[in-house]
């Protein structure tokens, strides 16, 4: 069987795990329709996704194996493009992947990361100040004024983006995983997404710093023999296109469009990711009261929360998207299906998660103590597996910790189930979390 009824995909992302769970009971992989018209596979079950996604016979690189991008059957003009025009280290295939993220994975070892444990904690302390300071029982979007604030704060520090950046960025970056948004306003955001890259590098080139964006700068200037300034942003830059440099970038440290689109998947994915992770640990804290006293009374940790959060409620439900180098085989009887060469590939997180078969029959219950916790692929596996991780499981962990000690009695404004989600399908968290700040510690 190579072909089957495909399955749409909620582009809103509004019952995630209900389309999970409907997916992972049809097969190891069910064909789909995703938005704007392009079909794909969803692979689901948590075996099969870590062998798809260490198998060399899959890519994430569109324009060497999607026969319909290379062939201008999908462009710029397709609501998701922005997740496959980029080429960046999350996008390469082979030898490709190792050089464009050599320049990258020296800034997230896991000594630099925990380095900037005091600075994080630092910055959770102001922000937790800032709380302290509105009347008690006043309910506030705990989204807005810590979890998102924690995450940028950091990355902006990380990457040197000077404030007039900040408000441009955070309308971008909440446009790019917008997954129902229109044809012409991705368009619009990608173009300003790039617009916006451009000055920070311009700016950064002509006011170098300790920071991740001036080290990938002067990787790509050293490899030219003095650099070329921005001149590599013109036409070739924006979605869709080829690489602006005219040689591919092919043996290059890295190429004027490699060096921003890899400055794009890092920003995004530093800070969407980890603010959803923030919001999911204290959304399931305080609707699980007897979780967080396991947590008090030192029967678990919070970077146990951390991970059974990460199980749970994946930041990013699915992966956009890889390609089947070759035909490939998946499942056996009644499910085998053949994914034929060339057609999109969608990796669900949400579904390994959620496997019964490896988190038991309470899969969908939140558990600090569950022994398999840590046993998710919500950061990927492989290669490709997210260099950011540390510093997200790092965030995550200290501020939710200082924020239940500075708030131990924080309790939630609105009931669980009417708090509302963002809308894609990719990106998964809460567009709110408005609690109310108890600072006093209840007796008895």
């Amino acid at each position: 069987m190579t072909r089957q009824c495909p399955y749409a995909i909620d582009p809103t992302g509004m019952d995630i795990h209900a389309e999970a769970a409907h997916l992972r009971e049809q097969g190891p992989a069910t064909l789909v329709t995703l938005p704007g018209g392009v079909t794909g596979w969803v692979v689901s079950g948590s075996e099969t996704i870590r062998r798809m996604l260490v198998d060399p016979r899959v890519s994430k690189d569109a324009y060497r194996h999607w026969p319909a991008w290379v062939e201008g059957k999908v462009g710029a003009e397709w609501p998701l493009a922005i997740w496959v025009s980029v080429q960046n280290m999350i996008t390469a295939y082979g030898a490709e992947h190792t050089r464009l993220r050599k320049p990258v994975a020296a800034a997230f070892t896991s000594r630099r990361v925990a380095g900037m444990r005091p600075r994080i904690e630092q910055v959770a302390e102001e922000l937790l100040d800032q709380l302290a300071a509105v009347p008690e029982g006043t309910p506030v979007d705990l989204r807005e004024a810590f979890a998102h604030q924690l995450p940028t704060r950091i990355v902006f520090e990380l990457f040197g983006i000077p404030e007039r950046s900040w408000a441009p960025l955070h309308r971008i970056i909440k446009g790019f995983f917008d997954t129902a948004i229109s044809a012409e306003d991705a368009q619009a955001n990608a173009e300003l997404l790039y617009v916006t890259m451009a000055d920070l590098i311009a700016y950064r080139r002509e006011h170098p710093g300790d920071d991740m964006t001036t080290a990938l700068i002067s990787a790509r200037d050293e490899s030219l023999g003095g650099g070329e300034g921005a001149a590599g942003l013109g036409k070739g830059s924006g979605p869709g296109s080829g690489d602006g440099d005219g040689d591919g970038g092919r043996g290059a440290a890295l190429s004027e469009k490699e060096l921003i689109d890899n400055l794009i998947l890092l920003f995004t994915a530093g800070y969407e990711t980890s603010v959803n992770l923030i919001c999911t640990c204290i959304l399931e804290l305080l609707r699980n009261p007897a979780q967080l006293r396991l947590v008090r009374d030192g029967l678990a940790s919070w970077e146990d929360v951390v991970e059974e959060a990460l199980r749970m409620e994946p930041p990013a439900t699915y992966a956009l998207l890889r390609f089947a180098v070759e035909d490939i085989e998946v499942g056996e009887g009644e499910q085998r299906v053949v994914i034929p060469k060339g057609d999109p590939i969608v990796i669900s997180f949400a579904s390994a998660g959620r496997d019964p078969q490896v988190h038991g029959p309470d899969a969908d219950r939140f558990d600090v103590t569950r022994a398999t916790r840590g046993e998710h692929l919500s950061f990927g596996h492989g290669t490709h597996y997210c260099l950011g991780a540390t510093l997200a499981r790092l965030e995550c962990a200290v501020g939710v910790q200082l924020l239940f000690d500075r708030f131990p009695d924080l309790e939630l404004a609105d009931a669980p189930e009417a708090l509302p989600r963002v809308e894609s399908f990719i990106s998964n968290g809460l567009r709110k979390l408005p609690v109310r700040l108890r600072a006093e510690r209840r007796v008895g």
